[in-house]
């Protein structure tokens, strides 16, 4: 992929987008944050900031001082190309992250400003040195000096690890935005729009990155980090880890009914988290189905819908079972869901490709009409998606596909 070498941070990814990661990140761990372009200059406002950090920023030197650290921060993490925790100019510890595209910095997620265990009394001592050209108040430093939080530093590492997951999922929205424009300008060139149009919609699903769901799980580990040491909290970032990298897989693969399968165990593994017993799911897809090729991302968006617009709003939850049959030439695979179930208006609505009204973010009418139209390019019209379901009454997908005898 192209791309030119003098856009910014700012022209690829909208900055609402990168305001919501920032302030979700900083909700979830606890730390300040900002993210900046190639100069260390702010894109974003600020989250969580201490009062310290405010009050040296408040001063022309001091700001000063601030970006050029952050500018060192971040180009330290490009050229590591890790996470790196390090000390500011005032001596408390930040945390960087690169933000790179085709080799290109574009600038840095920051966080910290936190102290560690073993910097004890005399650390007072240090930032009052460090400071001291600026002519600021001492008392006032020592006093925010007090507020800054203490951070072991296997939990400082952690949320370095966390902050390079963020600006990873930040880079894939650029990219998808880039790929998107570059599909929106080959459209303007071309004669036969329909046919481009059609592969548009194939190329167009993996440019609807949307960080709720992300979000949503980043509070839940945070969350459980608080409350055990840890080997859940590790088993759920092992699922996110793996349930994104398959989210950012190109979106014409073919995978096997059973690699789909376990992509959706991580996803309902995460849920689980979220949403304990108030939602059940069951999996009975029989073996003869489980190396059948299918196009990847066909179950969790349906899953997930289920989840969200189905159980979720339903007091007290409900199930989901992921079933599958076979019938001579064909099989199919069944997501039913227990929860507030579905119109048949909704679900005219759903195949003439309009978004539900009060959508959430996450994948809703038009996620489940790319699945079927993806279906329906690889094994044609006579395969794809069916939706049945009565209000109050839950929601079924049926998924038709071609049965090929596998040796």
């Amino acid at each position: 992929m192209h791309v030119h070498h003098d856009l910014t941070l700012a022209d690829i990814v909208n900055v609402k987008v990168l305001q919501e990661i920032q302030d979700k990140f900083s909700e979830a761990t606890g730390l300040a944050a900002v993210i900046v372009d190639s100069g260390g200059q702010p894109v974003t406002e600020p989250s969580n900031f201490t009062r310290l950090c405010n009050l040296i920023r408040s001063t022309p030197e001091g700001l000063s001082r601030c970006m050029g650290s952050d500018d060192c921060g971040g180009r330290m993490a490009a050229q590591q190309l890790c996470p790196s925790v390090y000390r500011c100019h005032s001596g408390l510890i930040d945390l960087g992250a690169p933000i790179r595209l085709n080799q290109q910095h574009l600038g840095g997620f920051l966080a910290g400003q936190v102290l560690l265990p073993q910097d004890g009394a005399e650390v007072a001592g240090d930032v009052l040195n460090r400071l001291q050209d600026l002519k600021l108040d001492d008392a006032a430093i020592l006093d925010m000096l007090a507020e800054i939080r203490v951070v072991p530093e296997e939990r400082v590492k952690a949320a370095a690890d966390l902050l390079y997951i963020m600006t990873n999922y930040i880079v894939e929205i650029a990219m998808a935005n880039i790929a998107q424009q570059q599909l929106m300008n080959e459209l303007k060139a071309k004669a036969d729009l329909e046919k481009v149009l059609r592969e548009a919609e194939l190329k167009a699903l993996q440019s609807q990155v949307n960080p709720h769901f992300l979000f949503n799980t980043l509070n839940t580990i945070a969350r459980l980090a608080l409350l055990e040491n840890a080997p859940r909290t590790q088993e759920v970032v092992y699922a996110l880890s793996d349930l994104l990298r398959n989210n950012l897989r190109n979106i014409d693969e073919m995978v096997t009914v059973g690699e789909e399968v376990e992509y959706i165990k991580n996803y309902l593994l995460i849920q689980k988290m979220r949403f304990g017993d108030r939602i059940q799911t069951e999996i009975n897809i029989p073996a003869s189905l489980l190396e059948q090729k299918i196009p990847v991302m066909t179950l969790q968006p349906l899953v997930e819908n289920a989840i969200i617009h189905g159980l979720e709003p339903k007091r007290g939850g409900g199930n989901i079972n992921i079933s599958g049959r076979l019938y001579e030439d064909q099989f199919e695979l069944l997501i039913e869901d227990t929860g507030i179930g579905v119109t048949r208006n909704q679900i005219e609505r759903i195949f003439r490709n309009e978004k539900r009204v009060g959508g959430k973010g996450q994948t809703t009418g038009l996620g489940i009409i790319n699945v079927h139209k993806r279906i329906q390019h690889y094994f044609g019209a006579h395969f794809g998606l069916d939706i049945a379901g009565e209000q109050s009454l839950g929601t079924t997908v049926k998924i038709a596909l071609p049965y090929e005898c596998v040796k």
